[in-house]
């Protein structure tokens, strides 16, 4: 037995409460090591009368472990628990004394490990409507001009041109309202939409007002009309926050920028000396942004006042969520403030942060729901575009990724290819059109919330930003891509749900969820799948959905 290899945690990723009554226990294992995993457990006052064993399932594998894991259903949630492990001729208990050949079950209320209780206030709770979520992700200047009477000055592109960093061509709020019945067609539920507030940028990271909607995007009354009409439709709005930075030209850094720190508002910054030098620049900003201030969220006001603008629209327009710009730079603090403000207002709100890397610190249930999963991004660039993963490495980096969360943060990830910060997936797929229409039979099958940029549907391609800003063809067709869409969008409301199960046969992926799964062959050649009741032929560079009874 490779004992090195053996780990467990109670109350994180390996130990969590699903529900009131449920409990999810996780083992880590060398890959291919152990025989049997057996876990012992009781009520933790009961444990030498009432003990109960279960065998825990092999559930996920990667290139290095294996991962098994228990569901248990208990009434009473003060819960102890032990792990026997077979390997080979070998046989040790687990507990938190490490492993051991035999096991006092008399002493054991000093060694083994115990969720102590669930409280109900600490459960991560799923948000309802995130099974059945199809997100579309608009860069709202570039998607559609609906509004031909406002003020059009500004706009210095012809619809169509390729984008610098300084374009403008006149998307609006009343554009993506008149498309609704297009994104609803496309099998769309939910939108994502880049910033919408008062900025002097195309992209709108950089706010100087919170409280309105910038004129080039239209009103307030247009933004309340975009996610009214939306309701109607069955479909979710979910805003941008940026609440890690500002403007330098918000009213409170002008206000500094004047009064230095005689300003009430200097204390919302994190200024290096009397008062801010865009010059020198001796404040804490975005990246290497002197433009963009860094708001001061361990300052309470600086936390009222950013909370107040999201209860704002929350009340105002009814949006359903938030995804939260440079999420990782602002203080665990202020999100765990946010988190309860914003839950308590609409328990149904989502709350999806932008981190690209392991966010396990953010997602224990008392700040984000889920985050923008570039590692999955990634994945599938690896795999599908540029090819330098094979398909079992690709397979154990999918398993990785969902050991990483507890199986209510998977199933509240936002998913996706590409977005409005990174490279077009066609682009990276050199213009392989098949290569993208595998790489979204994934993206929907994987645990969580598909989410597709604008024009991925009629096959839109774009380097790194600007380039991949490009604004929405309307007049462009790609009949493959917008059916792959719409059937897998179709798919994902009516049947994808339940446990994955993530596994290679041959050279074949295979994804199996609750009622379905997902056969995709990235190969040159026409492969067979064996079935439970029978085979599949999966033709080149295609994938099959198959249903439990085994019929495609």
């Amino acid at each position: 037995m490779k004992k090195e290899a053996i780990y467990h945690v109670p109350e994180s990723r390996y130990s969590f409460a699903y529900g009131e009554h449920e409990l999810h226990i996780r083992l880590r294992a060398a890959k291919d090591d152990l025989d049997d995993v057996t876990l012992i457990y009781a009520v933790k006052y009961d444990w030498l009368t009432a003990r109960k064993t279960v065998r825990m399932q092999k559930s996920f594998t990667d290139d290095l472990f294996d991962y098994y894991t228990a569901v248990l259903n208990v009434p009473d949630t003060r819960i102890g628990y032990v792990f026997y492990l077979k390997s080979g001729g070998e046989a040790y208990y687990y507990s938190e004394e490490g492993l051991t050949v035999g096991y006092d079950h008399k002493k054991s209320y000093y060694n083994f490990f115990q969720y102590p209780y669930i409280n109900a206030a600490d459960l991560h709770r799923k948000v309802d409507w995130c099974g059945e979520a199809v997100f579309y992700q608009i860069f709202v200047d570039r998607f559609s001009c609906g509004d031909t009477e406002k003020d059009r000055t500004y706009i210095n592109k012809s619809w169509g041109e390729i984008p610098d960093p300084k374009s403008f061509y006149g998307g609006d709020l009343k554009g993506i309202t008149q498309k609704l019945a297009y994104l609803e067609g496309l099998g769309v539920n939910a939108l994502y939409l880049t910033p919408v507030f008062t900025s002097p940028s195309n992209h709108k990271y950089d706010t100087v007002d919170y409280f309105h909607v910038d004129k080039m995007f239209g009103s307030d009354e247009d933004l309340k009309e975009l996610v009214g009409k939306a309701h109607e439709r069955g479909m979710k709005v979910v805003l941008d926050a940026v609440f890690n930075h500002c403007s330098m030209l918000c009213a409170q850094f002008q206000d500094v920028l004047q009064r230095g720190r005689a300003s009430r508002y200097y204390d919302w910054f994190l200024i290096r000396g009397d008062k801010p030098d865009p010059e020198e620049g001796n404040y804490e900003c975005f990246a290497a942004c002197r433009y963009m201030p860094k708001w001061n969220t361990n300052n309470e006001e600086v936390q009222a006042f950013l909370i107040g603008v999201a209860l704002h629209w929350m009340r105002e327009c009814g949006v359903d969520g938030w995804r939260l710009d440079v999420a990782d730079e602002v203080s665990h603090d202020f999100w765990r403030r946010f988190r309860k403000a914003v839950k308590a207002e609409n328990a149904q709100a989502i709350l999806i942060g932008e981190s690209w890397h392991d966010a396990a610190a953010w997602l224990r249930g008392d700040e984000f729901d889920g985050i923008m999963n570039y590692s999955f991004t990634k994945a599938c660039i690896d795999f599908f575009a540029t090819k330098t993963r094979d398909v079992q490495s690709f397979c154990d980096r999918l398993n990785e990724l969902l050991m990483r969360n507890t199986d209510q943060v998977n199933e509240m990830m936002l998913n996706l290819l590409d977005s409005h910060d990174t490279e077009r997936f066609l682009t990276l797929a050199g213009e392989r059109k098949d290569a993208l229409v595998l790489a979204l039979a994934v993206l929907f099958f994987f645990p969580g919330m598909p989410c597709i940029c604008y024009g991925t549907e009629i096959g839109m391609i774009g380097e790194y930003e600007p380039d991949s800003r490009r604004t929405f063809d309307w007049d462009a067709r790609d009949e493959l891509l917008t059916r792959t869409v719409r059937s897998l969008a179709r798919l994902k409301r009516e049947k994808i749900g339940g446990a994955a199960k993530i596994f290679v046969q041959g050279r074949l992926l295979c994804i199996e969820r609750e009622n379905v799964a997902l056969v995709v062959n990235s190969t040159e050649e026409t492969l067979t799948f064996a079935g439970q009741s029978c085979y599949h032929v999966i033709g080149a560079r295609s994938y099959a959905v198959i249903d439990k009874e085994g019929s495609l």
